[in-house]
């Protein structure tokens, strides 16, 4: 690129592919407390769903069943708390938490679809 300057950047949101939209929503609301602020479709095909500066899209994909990749990363205040609440929403952990050399303490959970979102606390002191 040329000496251009640089595009001031606003709002980045994750979308992700649901076969069960409501039932994805169950599970993001009791996880991390998002709420629905936007729907679209009869039936609904596209939910916007918020909370603080976190923002996460969900869009019907008929049929889908995950991803082997890690589709979003969540920074939280409380990794233990997301956890525990992961497990009791239905989600699954694919990778167990640790504290990461990077100063993150860390672990992969994968919602009601299959979908892995890497989920990150900073540790006090080392990030």
């Amino acid at each position: 690129m040329q000496n251009s300057k640089p595009l001031k950047l606003g709002r980045v949101a994750t979308t992700i592919p649901v076969s069960d939209i409501d039932r994805a929503r169950q599970f993001y609301e009791r996880v991390f407390g998002l709420e629905v602020t936007f729907q679209n479709g009869n039936p609904v095909g596209f939910m916007i769903l918020k909370r603080d500066d976190a923002e996460l899209h969900l869009t019907l994909v008929k049929g889908h069943t995950g991803a082997t990749h890690n589709v979003a990363h969540m920074m939280v205040s409380d990794a233990e708390e997301a956890h525990r609440r992961c497990i009791e929403a239905g989600g699954r952990i694919i990778k167990s938490m640790k504290d990461a050399e990077w100063g993150l303490r860390t672990f992969v959970l994968a919602d009601r679809d299959g979908n892995r979102i890497d989920i990150g606390q900073p540790i006090p002191g080392r990030s």
